[in-house]
């Protein structure tokens, strides 16, 4: 079924400012950061999120970092995220299980009340369509774009034309690729992609420890790569709960997937070394694919991607969704900017200078993730001998132990 969002907003072709392809936390955040600069913007997706409730529980859960906490604080709509369930961390501890010295983060010595929040996908979906629901958004769905074209560069007042698969053609100055890593705009942009499989699959679910989780995110590194513990708020039978994400090679990811719950209990607390006391699932356990996908540029004519259509990371530093709502927050300054000087804002060098900037440190971030997962996701003796204490060195030295916070944190 088409929607409306606002009374009297056409949902028939017709040209807008802004067509947002994906409607998941990315594209949503765009759609609405946008229509709030006062530009008319379609968004387009093919399947309306279920309603999040509290008996839910989204394995998918994301580290979410401050600075795009006040990006949906500006979007008004953190306050019912926050009062949903948006688990603050106060501390991190990452250590090495060859040894060595933790690499600490802690709010008090960087002078913030939390690092950063645990929260479920399914419930910053929720709160983002309600938000939607209520502005001068137009929501297209269920719809799917299955034809592109686009004007001459050239032409100050061409424009990107979708066709979807009912039939109707939407006319945009700029079109927003945020339909995921197998983006269909995308590729209809004719923008490729690299991509570099890690031979790794994450095992994600939610389990119950012994001890409480201390408001902390941990991590330990393993041969077989990073083991995360995640701070979530308690389950009715459970006071301490954290969600995982076990990065395994993909043979140890399918037998741990297939152990039964007092088997993958005791792994799993030999895994972390009974940081949290014994271990117990909550939940089913998944598995899914790691990968590294970059797109080779982030503009083509008038389509623009971002999010997962852009950079898929490994989710070590839990990232992911923060690189993408950091595409959204560059490209609505940019907006603001050119605005404020009476200046076209989706002029092509505009675009060009948004792509290259978020390009630049999406790439970097991605290969910086990768580097790490290889140093620390394996046996080599030497490697071995000098990580630990590498790490330890980072967390001693003040200036670089805030310098990473800062970056993580997008301030």
């Amino acid at each position: 079924m088409n929607r409306r969002s606002g009374p009297g907003r056409l949902t028939s072709g017709r040209r807008v400012d802004v067509a947002v392809v994906g409607g998941g936390v990315v594209g949503a955040a765009c759609a609405l950061s946008l229509s709030r600069q006062g530009l008319q913007v379609t968004l387009i997706e093919r399947t309306e999120p279920t309603p999040w409730t509290r008996d839910d529980h989204d394995l998918r859960v994301y580290a979410f970092a401050p600075d795009n906490a006040a990006l949906f604080a500006a979007l008004g709509v953190w306050d019912s995220v926050d009062a949903g369930r948006a688990q603050p961390y106060r501390r991190m501890r990452v250590w090495d299980a060859a040894g060595g010295d933790e690499l600490c983060f802690d709010a008090d010595e960087v002078a913030v009340r939390q690092l950063g929040w645990i929260v479920e996908n399914a419930l910053l979906q929720d709160r983002l369509w309600a938000a939607l629901r209520a502005s001068d958004v137009v929501l297209r769905c269920p719809a799917s774009v299955v034809a592109l074209t686009q004007d001459s560069d050239a032409d100050p007042e061409g424009v990107a034309t979708l066709e979807l698969d009912d039939g109707l053609r939407i006319e945009a100055r700029i079109a927003i690729a945020a339909d995921g890593g197998r983006s269909a705009l995308r590729d209809l942009a004719g923008i490729t992609t690299r991509t570099a499989g890690y031979g790794q699959q994450g095992v994600v679910a939610y389990i119950a420890t012994e001890h409480p989780h201390e408001d902390t995110a941990w991590q330990r590194f393993l041969p077989t790569g990073p083991l995360a513990f995640l701070p979530c708020a308690p389950w009715p039978d459970a006071p301490h709960v954290s969600s995982i994400v076990w990065t395994l090679p993909e043979d140890e990811a399918t037998r741990v997937v297939a152990l039964d719950d007092v088997a993958f209990a005791e792994e799993l607390t030999r895994a972390f070394a009974s940081r949290l006391g014994a271990c117990r699932p909550l939940t089913p356990r998944v598995a899914f694919p790691l990968r590294r996908q970059l797109a080779q540029t982030y503009v083509q004519g008038r389509v623009l991607a971002m999010g997962d259509a852009a950079h898929v990371v490994h989710p070590l530093a839990g990232q992911g969704v923060n690189l993408g709502l950091r595409d959204v927050a560059a490209l609505r300054d940019m907006v603001v900017s050119a605005q404020a000087r009476k200046a076209d804002w989706a002029a092509p060098h505009r675009l060009a200078r948004w792509a290259r900037a978020r390009r630049s440190d999406a790439t970097a971030s991605a290969y910086a993730f990768g580097a790490i997962n290889r140093v620390f996701s394996n046996d080599d003796l030497v490697t071995t001998l000098l990580r630990g204490h590498a790490l330890g060195l980072a967390g001693k030295i003040a200036p670089l132990n805030r310098a990473l916070w800062r970056h993580a944190a997008g301030v």
